[in-house]
């Protein structure tokens, strides 16, 4: 390991002063502190024998980016460290950060280094790298999406399509890649869906019995969005008062005319289903508030990056 710095070497932003992208909502510590701890547990259940064989000897690494992207998931670096250290008994490790969460980097870019004991960065590595290079993968098609439709005012959302255990993490990795988030979780809003609208004999029947759950009838107060799968349920929709209708796989022309119908009973449209980078444009273009890709979490692919040595 070389005490001398790389060309090129900036001020760090160490993880306890990490700032979350502007407007955005910061990292979801708790349940990244409880991934970590998981994931970690999974890698070391008897230690690593490999990385002991090295020894404590001192060392350092670069996380770098080997192709272009939106980084999300590196503030769980210094987290990865600490666990590995606290479980093998090994020395403490630090990573130090380059580039922060949100930020769009370049192919060969380093994104941080991390120094510490030999043994405790070659138990960490792959936990670290898991990780990053899967939200970043998240940030990266999100921000490509976003980029997409930038100028339509139209909002990219994700849904609830994710890995379980994983879903604040993932949804934190949209938020880095410019997008929003829809409901976290089945308890955050009233979304009415075709199995809820065939449980209940129809839109109508399926909108009144969930606003008998809202707060205007002395439930809790969470918003109420209603899925329609053709104009039909959308004009029953919005003549029971919806203020949010998500249009699922409609064309293109149906989607326009369903945003024209429910702008003039001043309602929003939200769309899902089909919606890809070579598509997500035009979509937008028809009006529509909110744009919901399930693919940015569950078909996200990843970001490579790689830690290399630093002798």
């Amino acid at each position: 390991m070389s005490s001398q710095s790389l060309p090129g070497d900036r001020p760090s932003f160490p993880p306890d002063r990490l700032a979350s992208p502007a407007g955005h909502l910061g990292p979801p510590w708790a349940q990244l502190a409880e991934i970590v701890a998981c994931a970690v547990a999974e890698d070391l259940p008897a230690g690593d024998p490999t990385g002991a064989a090295v020894g404590p000897r001192p060392a350092e690494a670069s996380l770098v980016a080997r192709q272009a992207g939106t980084v999300a998931g590196l503030v769980a670096a210094q987290l990865v460290l600490d666990e590995v250290s606290r479980r093998l008994g090994t020395g403490p490790a630090r990573a130090t950060l380059w580039v922060e969460d949100g930020s769009r980097v370049g192919a060969s870019e380093v994104l941080g280094v991390l120094a510490g004991p030999a043994d405790t960065l070659l138990a960490a590595e792959r936990t670290v790298l898991n990780l990053v290079t899967h939200l970043s993968g998240v940030a990266t098609m999100t921000a490509s999406a976003v980029d997409a439709v930038a100028g339509t005012g139209a909002v990219i959302r994700d849904t609830r399509k994710t890995l379980p255990g994983l879903r604040a993490v993932e949804k934190y990795a949209v938020r880095c890649g410019g997008g929003s988030n829809h409901r976290m979780s089945l308890s955050d809003a009233i979304l009415v869906k075709d199995n809820h609208v065939a449980a209940l004999g129809g839109v109508r029947g399926a909108i009144e019995a969930a606003r008998r759950r809202t707060g205007t009838a002395g439930g809790p107060d969470l918003a109420l969005e209603v899925e329609v799968d053709d104009l039909a349920q959308l004009d029953e929709a919005l003549a029971a008062g919806a203020g949010l209708v998500l249009v699922d796989n409609l064309s293109l022309q149906d989607t326009a005319e369903a945003v024209r119908r429910a702008n003039s009973h001043g309602a929003e449209v939200e769309a899902s289903g089909g919606l890809k980078l070579d598509n997500v444009r035009a979509v937008a273009a028809s009006g529509v508030k909110y744009l919901a890709i399930g693919a940015l979490t569950h078909s996200a692919p990843a970001l490579d990056i790689g830690l290399d040595w630093r002798m």
